[in-house]
């Protein structure tokens, strides 16, 4: 019971579900660079590095927070600050997943093995600069963006600016649901003098700068589809994932911030999703 029970810690630590946001918009990467469906070789080492730098990130991001978490009532029941687990297995954790990540790069190419480090640094570097950047939320936009610039060269072996273009996309897509997420802590913030968009800007403020960023997501999506030239099944997946946004957007507000955890998990997940299946499907059909 107490193997489960840690288990359960660990995997709510890591918040392994919420690998849908990134995992979709690398498997995007990853079909664009091979015109269809990749090798399935190439696709489970994608996933399992996906899997494993993900877990790396959030345990490492649990260790760094740990005491920020136990003083903030909405956090303060995750499994450090309630005790559930200790720093010390978070970094152990943290160490393991990492060195799978490098295992699992290594297996794909040569390049891939040499930027894992790199990847690696941008994905840990986040957890320390809400420390001291208001801009905190690009650099964890960052961390998931590089995503599919990685698949791509997972499978390619080199990087082809054509896929900037969606790591740009996702970026501006995390970063703004990240702006969003950061306006229920932002009394928190100010108090523990955390930097963060909402800290500085106010609520409304910040909404607008979360909108701004989901307007340039748009644009660099449609900028992505002409670059490839991909059909009308892609351009269906964009409108799809601009409603599944403006809606987004409808249930949350300055004022109203109860829905939030709605918006950020169940929706964005969804968008994901949802924009690699219709460019999944309008590549498969071109083929």
């Amino acid at each position: 019971m107490r193997l489960l029970r840690n288990l359960g810690s660990t995997l709510e630590m890591i918040k392994w579900e919420h690998s849908v946001f990134a995992l979709p918009f690398a498997l995007t990467g990853a079909m664009l660079a091979a015109g269809g469906w990749p090798a399935w070789r190439k696709i489970l080492w994608i996933v399992v590095c996906m899997v494993t730098a993900r877990s790396a990130a959030m345990a490492f991001n649990r260790w760094a927070d740990a005491r920020l978490d136990a003083l903030n009532p909405r956090t303060s029941g995750r499994a450090i600050p309630a005790g559930k687990l200790n720093r010390g297995f978070a970094a152990g954790f943290t160490l393991v997943m990492a060195a799978a990540f490098i295992l699992a790069a290594g297996r794909l190419n040569r390049m891939t093995l040499l930027l894992s480090p790199v990847a690696l640094a941008v994905l840990l570097l986040y957890s320390y600069t809400k420390r001291f950047t208001r801009w905190s939320h690009l650099v964890l936009g960052s961390a998931l963006g590089i995503a599919p610039a990685a698949a791509w060269i997972a499978v390619r072996g080199d990087l082809d600016p054509r896929i900037v273009v969606l790591t740009l996309a996702v970026v501006f897509w995390v970063a703004g649901f990240d702006v969003l997420y950061a306006c229920q802590d932002m009394e928190h913030d100010r108090q523990f003098d955390l930097k963060s968009i909402p800290r500085y800007l106010g609520l409304d403020r910040a909404f607008w700068v979360a909108r701004a960023m989901h307007v340039a997501m748009l644009i660099l999506l449609a900028w992505l589809i002409l670059l490839f030239r991909l059909n009308g099944f892609a351009w269906t997946g964009l409108a799809a994932v601009a409603g599944l946004l403006l809606y987004e957007h409808l249930i949350v507000s300055p004022r109203d911030l109860r829905r939030l955890n709605a918006a950020f998990f169940t929706m964005n997940g969804v968008i994901s999703v949802v924009f690699f299946c219709f460019v999944a499907a309008a590549l498969l059909v071109r083929s």
